[in-house]
C-alpha cells in the first residue's frame, strides 16, 4: 500500500487528533502517502438543539458524528476513519470494525471554573454547563442544588462561553481535549486573556464514558490493506481495555447518549493482565445510579463486560 487517505471532522479537536494518527502512521510507515479528508458530520452541523437531541430530530438511531464518515469509507472515499472512541457506536454495522486505537490519554471528567476550588468551590444553586447526559446525571447526584444546563460548540468555543456569560460558573470536559488542544497547563486554562481554573474529578465517582480518552481508527471490515496498517499502531491494552468497555455498553443495549459510565483499568498488581471494569447506569425513571466492578482477565473483554453488568443486575435484584 503506497498511499492512505483519512477522514476527520473538521473541529479543532479532531484535526489534533488525525495529526496524532498521521505521525503514529508516518512513524511505522516512513514511506506512506497520507492524505486527509475533512468531513462534516451531523453533529457538527446541528449545534441548535442539545446534542441528546440531535439522534431523534434527524431521524438517526446513533453515530451522530460519525455516520457521515461512515459513508466515506463505504463509497471508497476515504481508507481509515479517525474518531474520538466516545463517539462511536457500541454496535458497529458488520462492513466497519475498529482496527486499532492509539495509546490512551487520560479518560478523567474535569471541572473548569472561573475560581478555585472544585465542585465545592461553585455557590450553592449555581449554573454548570455539559452536552453530556451522563455528566449532567452525575453531576445532579453530587450536586442536587446546582442548575445544570445544555452547551453546545468545540472545546474553544465552550471555554469562550463560559468565560463570557454572567450566569455560568462551570463547565464539565473531558481532560483528554484539554490536553490534546495544549490548553491545559498547570492546573489552568486560558481563553481570550483570561485564566480557567480546572479540577480533576475522581474517576471512581465520575465514572468516565466508554472509550474516553481513546481515539479510535475505523475501517472497512474487508479492508486487509488498511488493517495491515492499522495492526502497526495498534496499542494492545488500550484496545483490550476499551473493547470491554464498548462490549458493556452493548450488552447494556446503551447508546453515545445514554447515562452509563464504564471504565477499565489494566492491574498493575496481581494476576498480569487482568482489568479491573468499573461502571456506573442510571435506569429510566431511577435518580439513584446501579453501580458495580469486577476484575478479570483481559483476554476475555466480553467475557468480562457479562459477567459486570450479570454483578450489576444480581446486586440490584437483592
Amino acid at each position: 500500500m503506497n498511499s492512505i487517505i483519512l477522514g476527520t471532522r473538521g473541529s479543532a479537536l479532531a484535526l489534533a487528533q488525525v495529526e496524532m494518527a498521521e505521525s503514529a502512521l508516518r512513524t511505522a510507515f516512513p514511506d506512506l502517502g497520507i492524505e486527509r479528508k475533512v468531513i462534516k458530520t451531523t453533529g457538527d452541523r446541528r449545534t441548535d438543539i442539545p446534542l441528546s437531541e440531535v439522534a431523534r430530530a434527524v431521524d438517526m438511531d446513533k453515530g451522530v458524528f460519525t455516520k457521515e464518515l461512515e459513508v466515506a469509507l463505504q463509497d471508497g472515499e476515504i481508507d481509515i476513519a479517525v474518531h474520538s472512541l466516545k463517539d462511536m457506536p457500541s454496535l458497529l454495522d458488520e462492513e466497519f470494525s475498529v482496527a486499532a486505537v492509539l495509546p490512551r490519554a487520560s479518560r478523567k471528567d474535569v471541572l473548569i471554573g472561573k475560581e478555585r476550588g472544585g465542585l465545592e468551590g461553585i455557590r450553592q444553586g449555581g449554573r454548570v454547563a455539559t452536552s453530556s447526559v451522563r455528566r449532567r446525571r452525575l453531576l445532579e447526584l453530587i450536586r442536587p442544588d446546582l442548575e445544570v444546563v445544555d452547551i453546545r460548540g468545540n472545546v474553544p468555543t465552550r471555554l469562550r462561553k463560559l468565560r463570557e456569560s454572567e450566569e455560568l460558573e462551570g463547565l464539565l470536559l473531558a481532560k483528554a481535549g484539554l490536553c490534546r488542544l495544549g490548553l491545559l497547563h498547570d492546573g489552568v486554562v486560558g481563553s481570550g486573556g483570561e485564566v480557567l481554573h480546572v479540577t480533576e474529578l475522581d474517576e471512581a465517582v465520575f465514572v468516565p464514558a466508554a472509550g474516553q480518552g481513546a481515539i479510535g481508527l475505523e475501517i472497512r471490515s474487508q479492508d486487509l490493506n488498511a488493517l495491515t496498517v492499522c495492526e502497526e499502531v495498534n496499542d494492545g491494552n488500550t484496545m483490550r481495555v476499551v473493547a470491554a468497555e464498548r462490549r458493556f455498553l452493548s450488552l447494556l443495549g446503551a447508546g453515545c447518549e445514554t447515562p452509563v459510565g464504564v471504565a477499565g483499568t489494566v492491574e498493575e498488581d496481581g494476576t498480569p493482565g487482568e482489568i479491573r471494569l468499573r461502571a456506573v447506569v442510571f435506569e429510566d425513571g431511577e435518580d439513584v445510579p446501579l453501580r458495580g466492578e469486577v476484575l478479570g482477565s483481559g483476554d476475555d473483554p466480553e467475557g468480562l463486560a457479562a459477567r459486570l453488568l450479570a454483578a450489576m443486575k444480581e446486586s440490584n435484584s437483592m
